[in-house]
């Protein structure tokens, strides 16, 4: 069966990816059909016409955005079973492959292409007054999505340099505030820097902050960083490692559906996107993909 390929040409660095791609699934003897987005548009565009000749195996190659893009694209459309995505990793890098062990490294990520192996998996969805927005592994609120805002804004010949100084400018400039969080079983109201909602569990370039969610057990992973803006610099060494959430300024929840508002506007980002401001809700698509692993 034919993989329907989308490439994204601008994932973090200038590599020719669609030349890399095609030779390495040609020597892996996998039939394809390739095709390079020139914008998210475009990107949407080449998942409809898979969809529309027929294709079921879809591989997106890319950041974490790319392949959230992709997903949101997909299921955009009515299937009466899931369709089976692949991933490789392109550029920058994608986290949320990580959680399932995939390498980072296209070539061997590709061998995770032959094979029949798949697993269910579910798919986030987030709704604001911007829109609405599917994504496969982590939604935050705050000052990491602020950082995500400034870091789009500069220039990507500084690579994932540029997220570093991004944060640096953003944190003197970030206000904490008061928020509720509307879950299943619960309601949270406290003052907050950062709202995790996770359903993979690395992001921003293999930071294990959410070590114990699953993508496919029907449940977001949330997790709320009180405190002053400058606890960031505390918890961030314990985040990249997984080990903050016994600390007393983390409050760890699970629920399918959760709703966030805030005293003033907060930016939200997906899977490395900055989307809008709060409020939002979040909730899940269970098992509506099939991950090649």
């Amino acid at each position: 069966m034919t993989w329907w390929v989308v490439v994204n040409p601008a994932a973090g660095t200038r590599e020719p990816w669609e030349a890399r791609v095609r030779r390495c699934l040609q020597e892996l003897g996998l039939d394809a059909v390739v095709g390079v987005s020139s914008s998210a548009a475009h990107l949407r565009e080449l998942v409809a016409a898979g969809v529309a000749a027929g294709a079921r195996r879809f591989v997106a190659v890319g950041g974490d955005g790319t392949v959230s893009l992709t997903a949101d694209a997909l299921l955009g459309h009515p299937w009466e079973q899931p369709p089976t995505l692949g991933i490789l990793p392109a550029g920058s890098g994608c986290d949320f492959v990580r959680t399932f062990g995939i390498p980072q490294q296209l070539e061997a990520a590709a061998r995770h292409l032959t094979g029949e192996g798949t697993c269910p998996i579910d798919v986030g969805v987030a709704e604001g007054a911007w829109g609405r927005r599917r994504f496969l592994n982590v939604l935050d609120i705050g000052v990491i999505a602020a950082t995500v805002r400034t870091a789009e804004r500069a220039t990507r010949r500084l690579g994932r340099f540029r997220y570093k100084a991004a944060f640096w400018a953003t944190l003197p400039l970030f206000r904490t505030t008061r928020l509720t969080i509307e879950l299943e079983r619960r309601t949270f109201e406290g003052r907050a820097n950062t709202v995790v909602v996770a359903n993979g569990q690395y992001f921003g370039f293999n930071m294990n902050v959410a070590p114990r969610a699953s993508p496919s057990d029907g449940l977001l992973d949330v997790q709320v960083f009180t405190g002053p803006k400058t606890s960031a610099l505390v918890l961030l060494p314990k985040v990249s490692r997984g080990r903050h959430l016994a600390h007393p300024l983390v409050t760890r929840f699970r629920s399918a559906t959760v709703e966030v508002t805030t005293a003033h506007p907060w930016p939200i980002e997906v899977d490395g996107d900055y989307l809008g401001e709060t409020p939002v809700r979040v909730g899940l698509e269970p098992g509506a993909l099939r991950l090649k692993v």
